[in-house]
């Protein structure tokens, strides 16, 4: 499966475009099908010879931060499948994706 098609690469605002916002939209979804982490993309744009992404990911501890396409391509669950990109996923804000509200709401 392709991570980053041309389509999602245009639908990504750039790196700090959504810095201010208080409810982000959340544009693309990655999973691991076999290891229970999650990459919810806000923002991206190429650096350094590779992509640069901005979101939330969850994991063992779920935090904001930055990934790149070379980590996602490289991730292998406990089967060995790689990283997937949600086809079924649809643009939302933060605030709509229960990962996401969870952590934001302990954070309060």
């Amino acid at each position: 499966m392709q991570l980053l098609t041309d389509d999602v690469r245009q639908l990504l605002p750039p790196l700090g475009a959504q810095e201010e916002s208080q409810d982000p939209t959340v544009y693309v979804k990655y999973f691991t099908p076999d290891a229970g982490w999650t990459w919810y993309v806000m923002e991206g744009e190429e650096r350094d010879g590779d992509f640069l992404f901005f979101g939330f990911v969850v994991g063992p501890f779920p935090e904001w931060g930055y990934f790149t396409l070379c980590q996602l391509q490289e991730v292998r669950g406990a089967m060995r499948l790689p990283v997937e990109r949600d086809l079924y996923f649809s643009p939302k804000s933060a605030s709509q994706i229960s990962d996401i509200k969870l952590y934001t709401d302990a954070e309060k």
